[in-house]
């Protein structure tokens, strides 16, 4: 066990530092100077030029920048006077987390639920709704779903605030929002899992042994089901809990989203680099996380990447 966590986090360093390589050049090559304005001299270009390091080579930034990161240094904003990306991360992060949380436990406990139900009932009233919210949840945008929420349960019904982030009742539509395509995704793929391990030999071998249906389903069917589950919880989890754009847009959320979308428009290479670079390590780590605990789970997925 030793081994394959050693392997995978060795595989996850090198991967965030082929992202940091990759993004930097990329930031660079993004057309426009973010170095703009109508009161911007020679002698004031030259200053602030000197003072992001932009004078410099670009291996000699790229170094730069590189040992800032080991220090846990992301620079000073070019946009935002006298406020550092860590900074601006560090107000940005928690509502996005707290929103992702919410979402995750929403959409995670609901669609297993909703496939496990579908599974155990198939062909019958309930698999067929639970089909159908996997479908609408697959196939309306976070957008279309956010702006429908907040026309019937706002402004149609009154029934909840449409945005700010203020307290509980301004969470609940866009958690819905946020979390409703990762709700549908884990309760298709709950089902389909369900299905296919419900055929297996050791399902029929425990049935013949005579135990309990409710054990059979809670001990090896359900176990063996949630595995495919767990390899896509990786991703979901980092992208959901950094929250999505257009959901903190929609709702006026002043998550990493808002921060993220006015530094591409704004040229503010430091905060694109910085925020991009922390989502790409939280995806990783998530990554992570999830390897780990899929070799825990299943001791043969350990055993093959030794």
């Amino acid at each position: 066990m030793g081994k394959y966590i050693l392997k995978r986090v060795a595989i996850s360093i090198l991967t965030l530092f082929v992202l940091i390589t990759v993004v930097f050049v990329l930031v660079r090559l993004m057309p426009g100077d973010p170095i703009t304005g109508e009161k911007i001299t020679p002698e004031i270009r030259a200053n602030l030029e000197a003072y992001y390091g932009l004078d410099k080579p670009l291996p000699v930034q790229y170094i730069t920048y590189v040992k800032n990161l080991f220090q846990g240094n992301f620079g000073y904003s070019m946009k935002y006077t006298n406020r550092t990306v860590n900074e601006i991360i560090a107000s940005s992060f928690p509502y996005s987390v707290d929103l992702g949380l919410r979402a995750l436990a929403l959409s995670i406990s609901l669609g297993l639920v909703f496939g496990i139900l579908a599974a155990r009932y198939r062909g019958k009233k309930l698999d067929f709704i639970c089909i159908v919210v996997a479908i609408l949840g697959t196939s309306i945008p976070d957008f279309i779903m956010g702006a429908l929420l907040q026309y019937f349960f706002g402004i149609q019904w009154g029934l909840l605030p449409v945005a700010q982030y203020l307290g509980l009742e301004y969470t609940i539509l866009p958690s819905v929002a946020l979390g409703f395509y990762t709700l549908a995704m884990v309760s298709r793929m709950m089902r389909a899992s369900m299905l296919e391990v419900v055929s297996q030999d050791y399902i029929k071998t425990a049935r013949s042994d005579g135990i309990s249906n409710f054990r059979v389903v809670w001990k090896h069917q359900i176990r063996n089901a949630i595995m495919p589950v767990v390899t896509v919880l990786g991703p979901v989890v980092a992208s959901t809990l950094t929250g999505t754009f257009v959901i903190e847009s929609i709702f006026a959320i002043p998550g990493m989203g808002k921060f993220y979308v006015e530094s591409v428009q704004n040229l503010d290479y430091t905060l694109v680099l910085g925020m991009t670079v922390f989502f790409g390590g939280f995806l990783i780590l998530a990554n992570l996380i999830v390897d780990i605990l899929y070799g825990i789970i299943d001791p043969r997925i350990r055993l093959a990447g030794k």
